[in-house]
């Protein structure tokens, strides 16, 4: 290498260049030059492509060609002998050995000294190299900087702008003292300039770590004022905000800000108010604006590594910036009148219009808690200002008020605008009003930020609380409904209302700060004034009424889709609407909305009463009639009915509109069309909202749009969309409370809805996801019921969970039962689903499944459910013998089908149809029959439960029921002489009943069992039916006809008798011989009860053949009386005449004749849109967390409550038990049987909150008995609940007899 030629000099320059350039990326990112030494030090340890480099290859063949020789010299000598080198450790003495022989030689120093000549030699030919270059390069930029230096502004100084795309030099500590020293204020400026030229090419790293920093700083920002020198010190600036920790970039940003702040002193800087312009591009502004840009980026970037660092770096940046934003004038004299000072605000309100840096502060709770306690100890004056430029922009909305133009047009639009360097006064105040109102917007979500108010200003005699700001915003809003322009566009974003709008709504989704900001009366009356004003006939102060309301209605409307708002609607009358009367804000809402839906407004305009007017006002009263207690407020109005009418008008309308004729103007009737089923929709929706609730579904069938509305759901949920802006949930409540009831299940039948999911169930248990190509095996379910079809079996255990809806969908619908399948027929019904996946009795069927265990499987855990209804089994079992056909399967799963051994082959199907068979075999609540579990147990006999496969089935599944004590003499009850018609004091006489019952429940609650029991009823029935005062229905009037041996039983009512047979000899109550009674009993209730129903003109199924079930009271009543027939005849006649009645008694009330006619034709019992209505609500009161995880898991309680009140607790509590719930509903009226069902769904809040999160609560609630409650312990319960609520429930209750309006 000594005697290297120019040309291999040159190649071995290029080679290191290349090297270089290869490393660059880890040189700069060097934070100094030690530390660039460390990486070209250790760049074989970290770079995998060292070997691969050029210029290492170069190096390593010199080192070969020089030391060549001498290592293999030295590596004979060393191996003579006898080889013991050449494996283990020795291997490594020899490898020692050879390297420092080479080491001592004279080649290696030789070597060693010619390569250091040469690299000297062409690293400095590169330096050389380099400051031609770059000295090139500043001559340039130079030339460039002065040919540019009448352009328009351009940004130079955003840190946006990448500073790594050139390289860096690397620079002493002695060199920057140097520069630091040409960079002093009083030096020639030429010298400066270059010394800043020199400094933006060296790395930031290196200048900030330099010990002359502080210096430097000072120099810089000394530099900053110079307009010649300050867009390189930005420049400098960006690079070092982008490359630097905080710790080194928060003195550059405080210097910055010191810098601006300084630069507003020294110089007292005004605009013109009013229409003249200030321009944005004189030098001194457009430097400070720059400036003011370069903090601006760093604000908003600032945020995403702050809390990596000290809390103290984080409140120095937040400080400075609150000091130069709280900037003012103390000691100089005041601009002209027309003139105003221009502050820092107003710039950076320009740059950063939305305050987005400010938004960005307050999100993290790091960094907000440190902004709230600088605002509240030292900063408040920027509260205060924020809060004048408001009130300032509000009073002058109110004094161009009566101006034919918008004030505020101009300004809003042009503010928004881009790439504009002139602007008036007027909207320079606007952009600092927008910027103010962010501010100010989001102080008030959190809790800290709304402890700044009140705030007391100088023009202001009282202080102004949070109260008045919010009802300052809203008056903003009123005066600028909407932009004046029509296209829109990004300056809508900044009209007052969308800002405004913006701030209400970030309020309204908190509800801490909703109650503290919207919920105070002022604001309410504030929102609700200009509605009242319609209401009373007088004229708004509103420029544009249709816009103005539109956005109230919004704000209306989320504040109803809260708790606490919709309290506040319903129950704080808080308004004055006339003559001092004062009202609540629903009833003002609903009004106004009837006013508009029949144009009944004449003091606005035609063209303002929209249709999107009215739907925003219907939207709001959705929100209040979607909940229980809403609905209540609004039924006397007859919204439902308004709406229904507004519906069939419009949708007459819309078949009218005339079909587009060539040479006709096309875009008005499409236009028209389009507009009016907008409306059609909304008007739709708005109905099928009324389905939320039980008594709302009520309203909506009597409108006669059910079908309609059903058939518009489906169409939404079919598409996946949302039900509203408001609504958290699908439409999954909405399809379950539908689904509760025989024309809302007759609707989703006739809509394509049950066929959609019957499709869905076979795509996802048969089919699979998609009909491609399987690449990987499809896993073997683990679980019964697999994850996959987990969605598509709760859909239908929602649908089928009334047994109305199963007589409804399966009545008299034979099953198919083909002789052959083919793989592609998939099922469209329940019928069909039966008979593929239940009903699984051929051979045909089993090969017509590619998934034939988990398939049946599926349907035996669907059939469970379905059973667990006992009007659902008894129409399964009428009509499909579902016990015969499990039996069979069961004896067909032997191992040897000759043998009767009673040995069954145990799989997971055998288990399935065991536990089926011993569920509908068995009646019984939780201490009196056992169910075989699903599951196995580990051991040598992992089923112990044995199996059957004909009747009767083992004893084990049959518990003894506990002991009744039917004689006691500790009852007071049973001492209670014989009532007479004459009784005086018959009133008080009933008081004394319920409190001795009351005693006797909460103290010994098993003595009223049995024969007291009994005695009590009949007592207390015969009392009170005697009594005029009591009786609500007309006593009866039932002659004991001969024929009656002569009625025929359904197959259905055959059943539900021997089911009642079974239980009472299991509870020892009845013999042997009680089957004459019990059908007697059953026939003359048939023939009573047929007396008691109106003929209807229903289409419905299960208005066509008597009541669609059982009657389990009156099976109930035969227990209760030990099977004697007569005292159960009498009781049950008795009790017909009593409101009770028609909550306990289902088949009493079906179709009855003391129903108007279109409540009788509907087909939904009282018991679904009374008692259930009545229990959603107070369980929404008093077991909050129940209600809300019923709304979220789509089920409902009405459904629960219908099945278990419809079937008399049978199955899910013990007989004791029932007993006490038919004598509590009786002595102490029927709202307590809605008492009860909360307090049960309260006893099972525990398990309904854990099972809700594991998909589990709708069979939860539908197969396990409701387990540890006892009607005693819930009593006091039941009686604080009466007397919050009775005057409630009791009293609708009692107007069932009235129409439905």
């Amino acid at each position: 290498m000594s005697k290297l030629s120019a040309e291999d000099k040159a190649e071995l320059q290029s080679l290191l260049k290349q090297l270089l350039r290869s490393i660059n990326d880890r040189i700069a990112d060097a934070e100094s030059t030690e530390c660039a030494e460390e990486i070209l030090l250790h760049l074989e340890e970290t770079d995998k492509n060292f070997h691969n480099y050029e210029f290492v290859r170069c190096l390593r063949q010199y080192v070969e060609s020089s030391l060549g020789t001498v290592v293999e010299e030295e590596t004979k000598s060393l191996t003579r002998g006898d080889g013991q080198h050449g494996i283990g450790s020795g291997l490594d003495t020899l490898i020692h050995g050879v390297i420092q022989s080479t080491r001592d030689s004279t080649e290696y120093q030789q070597m060693m000294q010619n390569l250091k000549n040469t690299m000297t030699l062409v690293v400095e030919s590169l330096i050389n190299k380099f400051e031609e270059d770059q000295m090139r390069k500043e001559e340039m930029l130079r030339e460039k900087q002065q040919s540019q230096s009448n352009s328009q502004y351009t940004d130079n100084c955003s840190d946006s702008d990448s500073s790594f795309n050139q390289s860096y030099a690397f620079i002493r500590q002695e060199q920057l003292q140097v520069l630091a020293d040409k960079l002093d204020s009083s030096r020639p400026k030429e010298m400066r300039w270059e010394a800043l030229q020199a400094l933006c090419c060296v790395n930031p790293a290196d200048v900030l770590s330099c010990e002359c920093w502080s210096s430097l700083r000072r120099n810089l920002s000394a530099a900053l004022t110079d307009p010649d020198l300050s867009d390189d010190v930005l420049q400098f600036f960006a690079k070092s905000f982008s490359s630097s920790p905080l710790n080194v970039t928060r003195e550059i940003y405080t210097s910055l800000a010191k810098s601006v702040e300084a630069s507003f002193m020294s110089q007292k800087r005004s605009f013109p108010t009013g229409s003249a312009t200030i321009d944005i591009n004189r030098p001194e502004i457009s430097r400070l604006l720059k400036q003011i840009r370069l903090m601006n980026d760093f604000q908003k970037e600032v945020t995403t590594f702050w809390i990596r660092h000290p809390e103290k770096y984080m409140e120095e940046v937040i400080e400075s910036t609150l000091y130069l934003l709280s900037f003012h004038h103390e000691h100089t004299s005041d601009p002209p009148a027309t003139d105003k000072v221009l502050k820092p605000i107003h710039l950076l309100a320009l740059l950063d219009i939305k305050a987005t840096w400010f938004k960005k502060w307050m999100h993290g709770c790091y960094s907000r808690t440190v902004v709230l306690r600088l605002l509240d100890r030292k900063y408040k004056s920027l509260v205060v200002a924020a809060l004048q430029q408001c009130i300032h922009y509000s009073e002058s909305c109110k004094r161009s008020s009566d101006e034919t133009t918008d004030p505020q047009s101009a300004e809003q639009q042009s503010v928004g605008s881009v790439q504009r360097s002139v602007y008036t006064g007027k909207e320079l105040e606007y952009a600092v009003f927008v910027h103010s109102l962010c501010v100010l917007g989001k102080l008030l979500i959190y809790s800290n930020g709304r402890k700044l108010f009140p705030i007391r200003m100088r023009e202001r005699k009282d202080p102004v609380s949070l109260t008045d700001l919010v009802v300052i915003l809203i008056n903003i809003m009123y005066q600028h409904p909407k932009p004046t322009h029509i296209d829109a566009s990004d300056t809508d974003s900044l009209s007052p209302s969308c800002l405004v709008m913006e701030v209400l709504w970030m309020i309204c989704e908190r509800t801490e700060c909703a109650a503290d900001c919207l919920y105070p009366t002022p604001v309410i009356e504030t929102l609700l004034a200009p509605l009242i004003a319609l209401l009373n006939g007088q004229q708004t102060k509103l420029k544009f009424p249709a816009a103005t309301l539109t956005l109230i209605a919004d704000i209306l409307a989320r504040i109803a889709s809260t708790d606490r708002g919709l309290a506040l609607f319903l129950y704080e009358k808080n308004l004055v609407v006339a003559d001092s009367e004062r009202t609540f804000p629903a009833h003002v809402v609903v009004q106004l909305t009837l006013r508009l839906l029949e144009n009944e407004l004449s003091t606005i305009n035609e063209s303002d009463r929209t249709h999107s007017l009215c739907g925003a006002f219907i939207f709001v009263c959705r929100q209040i009639y979607n909940t229980c207690e809403g609905l209540q407020v609004l039924q006397p109005y007859g919204l439902h009915k308004a709406i229904a009418a507004a519906w069939k008008k419009s949708s007459s309308l819309s078949e009218r509109v005339p079909t587009p004729v060539p040479g006709a103007t096309s875009a008005t009737c499409t236009q028209e069309l389009q507009d009016m089923l907008i409306w059609e929709e909304t008007l739709l929706d708005s109905l099928l909202n009324f389905a939320v609730t039980p008594k709302g579904l009520m309203l909506l069938q009597q409108t006669g749009a059910i079908n309609d509305c059903v058939s518009f759901m489906f169409s939404r949920f079919t598409k996946k969309l949302q039900v509203s802006r408001c609504e958290k949930f699908g439409y999954g409540v909405m399809v379950t409370q539908v689904a509760a009831t025989a024309p809302g299940i007759e609707a989703l039948h006739s809509s394509g809805f049950v066929q959609a999911l019957a499709v869905e169930l076979w795509s996802v248990l048969e089919c699979g996801r998609e009909d491609v190509a399987v690449v990987h095996p499809k896993p073997t379910p683990m679980d019964p019921i697999d994850g996959s079809c987990l969605k598509s079996f709760l859909s239908f255990v929602n649908l089928l969970s009334s047994s109305r809806s199963v007589w409804e969908l399966l009545g008299h619908q034979p099953l198919a039962n083909k002789s052959e399948y083919t793989l592609r027929e998939v099922p469209t019904s329940i019928p069909d689903l039966i008979d593929r996946l239940i009903a699984v009795n051929s051979d045909a069927k089993i090969q017509s499944l590619f998934h034939y265990e988990q398939s049946h499987t599926f349907g035996l855990r669907l059939l469970s459910v379905l059973c667990s209804n006992l009007d659902s089994f008894l129409l399964l079992e009428s009509q499909y013998y579902i016990c015969s056909m499990l039996l069979k399967s069961q004896g067909e799963n032997v191992p040897e089908l000759d043998t009767d051994d009673g040995e069954f082959i145990i799989d997971n199907l055998s288990v399935e149809r065991n536990h089926v068979l011993v569920r509908v075999s068995v009646v019984g609540g939780p201490s009196e029959r056992k169910l075989p579990p699903r599951a196995l147990q580990e051991g040598e006999d992992p089923y112990p439960w044995p199996m059957f496969s004909k009747y009767p089935l083992p004893y084990c599944y049959t518990l003894n029921p506990t002991k009744n004590h039917q004689n006691s003499l500790d009852s007071e009850i049973s001492t209670f002489p014989p009532l007479s018609k004459d009784l005086k004091n018959e009133e008080n006489w009933m008081e004394i009943c319920r409190r001795q019952y009351s005693k006797a429940m909460t103290s010994k609650p098993n003595i009223l069992t049995g024969n007291v029991l009994a005695d009590l009823l009949e007592k207390v029935v015969a009392h009170l039916s005697y009594s005029s005062t009591e009786c609500f229905f007309p006593p009866a009037q039932y002659k004991e006809e001969k024929s009656v041996t002569s009625v025929v039983l359904s197959s259905v009512e055959q059943l539900g008798i021997n089911t009642c047979l079974r239980y009472g000899r299991d509870l020892k109550l009845l013999t042997d011989n009680a089957v004459n009674d019990s059908t007697l009993l059953m026939k003359h209730i048939k023939i009573f009860l047929s007396t008691q129903k109106v003929k209807t003109a229903s289409k419905l199924f299960t208005h066509q053949d008597g009541y669609p079930g059982h009657d389990w009271l009156s099976s109930t009543v035969f227990l209760i009386m030990a099977g004697d027939m007569n005292r159960s005849l009498g009781l049950l006649l008795n009790l017909s005449s009593l409101l009770t009645s028609a909550f306990i008694w289902p088949a009493r009330i079906d179709a009855s004749v003391h129903f108007p006619v279109e409540v009788a034709d509907s087909g939904i019992p009282p018991l679904y849109w009374c008692t259930a209505h009545y229990v959603e609500m107070l369980l929404k009161a008093e077991v909050p967390l129940v209600h809300s995880v019923f709304r979220m898991s789509g089920f409902t309680p009405s459904q629960m409550c219908l099945h278990w009140l419809t079937q008399c607790f049978w199955n899910y509590l013990d007989w004791t038990e029932i007993c006490h719930y038919i004598s509590t509903c009786v002595v102490m009226g029927p709202d307590y049987q809605v008492y009860m069902c909360v307090s049960i769904l309260k006893h099972l809040q525990p398990d309904i909150l854990q099972l809700t999160q594991s998909q589990e609560l709708q069979v939860f609630l539908k197969e396990d008995p409701i387990r540890g409650f006892e009607v005693g312990d819930y009593l006091p319960f039941m009686e604080e609940l009466e007397r919050r609520y009775r005057h409630l429930v009791l009293t609708n209750m009692k107007t069932i007899r009235n129409s439905v309006q």
